[in-house]
């Protein structure tokens, strides 16, 4: 059974004009929680979504410093992300995302395959293209956003199975940009499509393109930050096997882009997760057994309207909401679409306050500190 309807809730305060903020009380099946509630409003044409994220894709930082950096009146944590590496010894944890990510009309990076996702199990049909966005229409919707790409030589066209991903398709190249930052690109080669945890491979390549040509190659996946206007390509087996035929001074043309499954309006910002409500219906499926600290992001009024959901993790209310009960109070909210964003030590939403140059944590964050992520939504107002 679904969480129910919130009541009793106190009147909103604004944050800025456009955006306004409120907290209340929800009776789960497995015991209290409180939710906080930013309602953001795009038909004022001073507020607007962008993705919230450190200036690299693999790096992390608190969503309070990172709203702060750019400006933002308010925000959320992002998506699920790769936290540990206890599978991999010795193998660095990226602390990059599961899902796809655009920021400021930008692409950044593609979704890892299914199997290496981490955070809860999908819902079925879901996977980790999801994704929710924010078009230059100012309008937000639910999508899915897959890969296209090429590595091109004199000798013909090889596809792109990855772009500043922690794991790459078994078999595949990946290409990795100054947007990747300095982390160890190991991890991209480990596990499988389907076994997160199986052994990283033993047969990789690496290659670097500058200037349409190659510059170097190396037998191994490198760390350390890529320069701009150079791409790294890392190849998995049968992808290592074709890399290790390039040589140095060889012309090499690398091609990317996110392509939308519904929309053909281009997106502005996006940011992976999962659906779980969508035409006003709870996705069939949804886990109602696991209650946790969740976080998530409706849809109203036509995509012109997004509520940023965030349960509250101080001891009394820990025991949070099922996802099904997350998509229930999404629905009681006023959204017809509904997306979860990453839960539990992640959980967090900011906000400032009447006359406050910086935001502030509205949540009690579950691990009694704000846990540093990848990325977030955040919400900005201009004058």
């Amino acid at each position: 059974m679904g969480a129910a309807p919130a009541s009793g809730v106190p009147t909103a305060t604004t944050v800025a004009a456009g955006v306004t903020y409120r907290q209340f009380d929800i009776q789960g099946a497995k015991g209290p929680t409180h939710a906080h509630l930013l309602t953001v409003d795009l038909r004022n044409t001073h507020v607007r979504l962008d993705l919230l994220y450190p200036g690299a894709v693999a790096a992390r930082a608190a969503v309070s410093k990172l709203a702060t950096a750019q400006g933002a009146v308010a925000g959320i944590n992002g998506d699920f992300f790769n936290i540990t590496e206890t599978q991999h010894p010795g193998v660095e944890a990226t602390g990059s995302t599961d899902g796809p990510a655009i920021a400021s009309g930008r692409a950044l990076k593609a979704s890892v395959p299914d199997g290496q996702r981490f955070g809860p199990s999908l819902p079925p049909g879901t996977t980790t293209k999801d994704v929710l966005g924010v078009g230059t229409d100012r309008k937000a919707r639910l999508d899915s956003l897959a890969l296209t790409g090429s590595v091109r030589t004199p000798v013909g066209r090889l596809p792109l199975g990855g772009f500043n991903q922690y794991a790459l398709p078994v078999g595949s190249i990946g290409a990795f940009t100054s947007d990747w930052g300095s982390v160890s690109r190991v991890r991209a080669t480990c596990g499988t499509d389907t076994d997160r945890a199986a052994p990283c491979s033993t047969d990789t390549y690496e290659v670097a393109v500058r200037g349409g040509r190659v510059v170097s190659t190396s037998a191994t996946p490198g760390k350390g930050a890529i320069a701009a206007g150079t791409t790294v390509l890392v190849g998995r087996e049968a992808g290592a096997q074709k890399l290790r035929k390039f040589f140095k001074g060889e012309p090499v043309q690398v091609s990317h882009r996110l392509v939308a499954a519904k929309s053909g309006v281009p997106y502005r910002f996006a940011l992976g997760g999962y659906p779980v409500l969508k035409g006003g219906q709870p996705l069939a499926g949804l886990d109602d057994n696991t209650a946790a600290v969740r976080t998530a992001v409706g849809i109203a009024d036509g995509g012109k309207r997004l509520l940023l959901f965030a349960l509250d993790g101080a001891p009394a209310y820990r025991t949070g909401l099922t996802i099904a009960e997350v998509a229930a109070e999404m629905k009681a909210l006023g959204s017809t679409d509904a997306f979860s964003l990453d839960g539990g030590g992640s959980t967090t939403l900011v906000a400032k306050t009447a006359g406050a140059s910086t935001v502030t944590v509205r949540n009690h964050p579950s691990g009694d500190a704000e846990r540093p992520v990848p990325n977030g939504i955040g919400v900005f107002v201009t004058s």
